[in-house]
C-alpha cells in the first residue's frame, strides 16, 4: 500500500503535469499551423475595445443567460467555485498576501465552496439525462463530470473533516510540506500518509491526475481557447 500511495502521490503527479503541458502546447501548435481563415469572423464588431467584450462574453456568458438562465446560474457558481479552489490550492503551497485581502483560513469558505461546486456538478450531470441534453451528449461528457465529481467530493471531504468535524490529524501544514517538496523535486509524503484519511487524499490526487491527463484531449480545452475565440468574434 505504501508503494501504491507513493506512485500516485509522486511519479503520477509529475507524469500528469508533463502530459498536460505537452498536450496543451501540442493542441495550440496544431491550431496555429492550420490555414488562416480569410472570411471575417468579427460578426459582432464594437466601437469599444474588443477585449473587454471578449472578457464579458467569457466570464458573464450573456448569451447563455438569455437562453437558459438556470444553467447560467450554475455555470457562474461553478466557475466562481473553481476559481476559489484554485486560490486555495495555491495557498497550500504559499500564502500570498494578495489572497488575504479578506482574512480567512485555508480554504476560503470553510468547506462551503466545495459543497457548492459539488451541487453544481450534480446539476450538470443530471441535466445530461434530460431529453434534449441526452441527445447531444457523448461518453466523454459523462466521464468528465464523474471524474470531476469524484475529485471534488474526496477533496471536500478532507476539508470538511477539518473544518466541520474537528479532525486535525491531517493538517494544512502537512499538505504544504508535501506540495512544496514536490515543487522542489524532493518529494516527501511522510506528512500526508500517516493519517486515517490518507486513502481519501490518495484517491483525490488519483482522480485529479486522471483529469489533468485527460484535459488537453477533451472539451475542457475551451478554458484556454474561449477568450481568444470571443476576441475573434468581437473583431
Amino acid at each position: 500500500m505504501d508503494t501504491l500511495n507513493y506512485i500516485i502521490l509522486v511519479p503520477m503527479v509529475y507524469f500528469s503535469f508533463a502530459v498536460f503541458v505537452a498536450g496543451v502546447l501540442y493542441r495550440i501548435a496544431a491550431i496555429l499551423k492550420k490555414p488562416s481563415i480569410t472570411i471575417p469572423l468579427n460578426v459582432y464588431p464594437q466601437k469599444k475595445p474588443a477585449w473587454l467584450h471578449a472578457l464579458a462574453d467569457t466570464f458573464l456568458m450573456p448569451a447563455v443567460f438569455k437562453a437558459k438562465p438556470v444553467m447560467w446560474f450554475f455555470l457562474i457558481v461553478f466557475h466562481a467555485s473553481i476559481f476559489l479552489l484554485i486560490i486555495g490550492h495555491i495557498e497550500l503551497i504559499h500564502s500570498f498576501s494578495i489572497f488575504q485581502i479578506i482574512e480567512h483560513d485555508i480554504f476560503l469558505g470553510r468547506g462551503f465552496v466545495g459543497l457548492t461546486l459539488f451541487i453544481s456538478l450534480l446539476y450538470f450531470l443530471f441535466r445530461r439525462f434530460s431529453s434534449n441534453a441526452r441527445n447531444l451528449s457523448v461518453p466523454e461528457d459523462y466521464f468528465l463530470l464523474i471524474l470531476l465529481l469524484l475529485t471534488i467530493i474526496l477533496g471536500s471531504e478532507l476539508d470538511w473533516a477539518r473544518t466541520w468535524f474537528g479532525y486535525q490529524e491531517m493538517t494544512v501544514d502537512g499538505y504544504q510540506t508535501y506540495l512544496k517538496s514536490m515543487l522542489l523535486f524532493k518529494p516527501d509524503i511522510s506528512d500526508v500518509t500517516y493519517s486515517g484519511h490518507t486513502f481519501m487524499l490518495v484517491f483525490h490526487v488519483f482522480f485529479a491526475n486522471l483529469f489533468i491527463l485527460f484535459f488537453p484531449f477533451s472539451k475542457m480545452m475551451h478554458a484556454i481557447f474561449t477568450i481568444p475565440l470571443n476576441k475573434i468574434r468581437r473583431g
